[in-house]
């Protein structure tokens, strides 16, 4: 009984030994974590307080930072897009599309100006040879210091090689500032030149800017570029005077009849007007606008107005209107008071003559007037 008692009090003690021990032991395993975890977590405190305190003591520093994330975005979008371009143009081109719109190979400029021309417009073209337009060499240093491409365009006639295409062929020969289209002249055929027109240019000048301008308007090529330059950043934009006019119905006689719209019904009922759109005078469209024209241009329909055309192939597509009240001032007085006031205009002209009503006449006059000066466009900084 006794053996029995003794071994009954030894385990009791052993019992109590280990549950102490385990007490212990584990008071250390919690402790430890804990000491560990705040010694984790605690640290980065301070320097998220110094972080907080660096914004809120320096605001300029985060719009700074906004500023130049706004502008990479920007930059991103454009190269983005201009990818997706030459993408499809590239698809174009080996589908055996008819326009070889890749154009790594073709000559960089800044902008690409044509001036719509026809064969009985000889005086026209030496009016604006005369006043804005340099010549010679002037027009050769003009494209190779300032990449400002500027031509007369012009097709061919019904006859090609008849005595209408000799005369083009022989001024062309004296002043070298023609491009020569396949194309059939002719007014009611406008919006298909049009879309010729900027499918040739975008394969022979890789531009950031491509230009139609009647022959029958005053400009200021510097103040044209400048107004171009604004825009450079941007991806895809439309430049010009936007109007609304009204849907021509009835099929009139005498001036108005060019202006008849054939498919007017499209535009809902009579006495309605166009949709938003650059005034055929002078407009301007960003190098991804005119690659879009030149890889689609079997599909782009073709209204009896070409500014209408025109729009209507972007109408649809995120563009950038700019509404550009400065590429449609009127001829003096109003170009004249404006420049006074230091808003020297992009272009002038007659909104009654869709030009400057007895061009060949009025143009010397106008640019005396109205001109930037002959050494304003060699100035501006690109």
């Amino acid at each position: 009984m006794r053996g029995k008692a003794g071994s009954g009090k030894t385990i009791l003690f052993v019992c109590i030994a280990c549950f102490l021990a385990g007490i212990l032991f584990s008071g250390q395993m919690w402790t430890r974590p804990s000491n560990n975890h705040e010694n984790t977590l605690l640290p980065p405190r301070p320097d998220c307080d110094h972080k907080r305190k660096l914004i809120e003591g320096r605001p300029g520093d985060v719009m700074e930072e906004v500023v130049k994330t706004h502008q990479a975005i920007k930059s991103l979008d454009k190269a983005v897009s201009t990818l997706e371009m030459e993408l499809t143009a590239g698809r174009t081109s080996q589908t055996g599309g008819r326009q070889q719109s890749s154009n790594h190979s073709a000559q960089k400029a800044f902008v690409v100006i044509g001036i719509n021309t026809a064969f009985s417009s000889k005086r026209r073209r030496d009016s604006i040879r005369q006043t804005w337009l340099p010549k010679g060499n002037q027009l050769k240093e003009l494209e190779k210091e300032k990449g400002i491409i500027v031509r007369f365009v012009i097709g061919h006639s019904t006859t090609p090689g008849g005595i209408l295409d000799k005369a083009i062929d022989a001024e062309e020969a004296e002043h070298k500032d023609f491009l020569r289209l396949d194309h059939v002249e002719g007014y009611h055929e406008l919006s298909t030149k049009t879309r010729l027109y900027f499918s040739t240019i975008i394969s022979t000048w890789d531009a950031d800017f491509y230009v139609k301008v009647d022959d029958d308007i005053h400009l200021n090529l510097g103040m044209l570029v400048s107004t171009l330059a604004k825009y450079r950043s941007r991806p895809r934009v439309y430049i010009g005077c936007m109007k609304s006019g009204p849907v021509l119905y009835q099929n009139v006689s005498g001036r108005g009849a060019k202006y008849h719209e054939a498919e007017h019904w499209k535009f809902g009922e009579e006495g309605n007007k166009y949709f938003r759109h650059a005034t055929g005078q002078i407009y301007a469209i960003s190098k991804d606008l005119a690659t879009y024209i030149s890889i689609n241009w079997p599909i782009l329909h073709r209204y009896a107005n070409e500014d209408v055309s025109l729009g209507s192939w972007l109408l649809g597509l995120e563009v950038e209107h700019v509404d550009e009240r400065s590429m449609c001032c009127g001829t003096p007085p109003d170009c004249d008071w404006k420049a006074r006031t230091g808003n020297v205009c992009v272009a002038s002209f007659d909104w009654s003559c869709s030009g400057i009503c007895k061009s060949v006449e009025r143009m010397r006059d106008i640019h005396k007037t109205c001109g930037e000066g002959d050494g304003a466009v060699w100035n501006v900084d690109l």
